[in-house]
């Protein structure tokens, strides 16, 4: 059994929530080219090499592409960490055990990819191995709230996608992703939940970027999740909203298949509420980066970006 949606949820089953627009959708470039385009004229990633290499739906990063991709992981980082988000490194491969605990078996085990010798499972996001950090604790309620971000590689089959969807960066069965958890108690987990889209709210402003804010409606929240808001970045060449980030209030039931619980001040046993969040997902965010900041000869970096990659422009 899934989680038990929300009651801020919409009660029309199929109808997602535009909750608010921000920064100015760029209208000024003339013919605006799709970030895979912009990847051939500045030699930024290639798609092709990754298919010779593994097949459709993977990429390689090269030159100023590749620099530009970890400048932005370090920076989402160091947000996170700014932000009071403990810094996690992980495994990238999980047991049946772990994948079970988070919500993402048996539901979403046809989406991962399995190496059947070892009985593991490739991780589809960093939430798993960051929650399986606190599996079968009991914590105190003075260590709540617990925050903690990672960075790693994901992966996922992503069966069934065709089209312009999986054009480009828009789908990858493997792709880069910085997330953030919390753990918290029942009573508060509203409040960070709140806190959590609030912190990437203020990163997708730093980068300059048009977005929105959607609450998701009971057919589209996660099998684990309570509650989830998406962030999607506006692609300008595509004409179309990229998500970049869910955001999800688990309540107790993650909890629940963790044994993740915490002892009140006056002695008595209850289960946590988990909440995760992507701080953020690397490819949309870097489709929308290329397409929004293109001139015709050049694509200009963020400011915020220019300590990192040591650019300010790709020509």
């Amino acid at each position: 059994m899934p989680n038990i949606p929300d009651e801020k949820i919409n009660k029309n089953y199929e109808k997602n929530e535009i909750l608010f627009q921000e920064g100015e959708i760029n209208c000024s470039i003339i013919n605006p080219l799709p970030h895979w385009e912009l990847s051939k004229k500045f030699c930024l990633f290639d798609s092709n090499l990754g298919t010779k290499i593994c097949g459709s739906g993977f990429t390689v990063y090269m030159g100023k592409g590749a620099k530009l991709q970890r400048s932005l992981i370090q920076y989402f980082l160091d947000q996170n960490i700014r932000a009071s988000y403990k810094e996690y490194s992980l495994p990238y491969l999980i047991n049946e055990k772990s994948g079970y605990a988070t919500g993402q078996i048996p539901d979403k085990e046809n989406q991962m990819y399995f190496i059947e010798k070892n009985n593991f499972y490739l991780i589809p996001t960093g939430e798993i191995p960051i929650m399986n950090c606190y599996r079968d604790r009991i914590l105190t309620d003075l260590d709540l709230p617990i925050k903690a971000t990672t960075y790693t590689s994901c992966f996922r089959r992503e069966a069934g996608s065709y089209g312009s969807k999986v054009r480009g960066l828009n789908r990858l069965h493997q792709f880069e992703k910085v997330e953030i958890i919390q753990i918290t108690t029942p009573d508060s987990s509203s409040y960070f939940l709140k806190e959590m889209i609030l912190h990437v709210k203020n990163i997708l402003q730093s980068l300059n970027l048009p977005f929105r804010l959607v609450r998701l409606s009971a057919s589209d929240i996660g099998f684990s999740s309570s509650i989830t808001y998406d962030f999607e970045v506006y692609s300008i060449a595509q004409k179309k909203w990229l998500e970049v980030s869910s955001i999800s209030n688990c309540t107790n039931f993650q909890s629940h298949r963790l044994h993740l619980r915490y002892k009140t001040i006056t002695g008595n046993i209850k289960f946590c509420h988990t909440l995760n969040g992507s701080a953020l997902a690397l490819p949309r965010i870097m489709a929308a980066l290329l397409e929004n900041n293109q001139t015709e000869n050049k694509i200009i970096i963020p400011k915020v970006l220019v300590p990192y990659t040591e650019f300010d422009h790709i020509k």
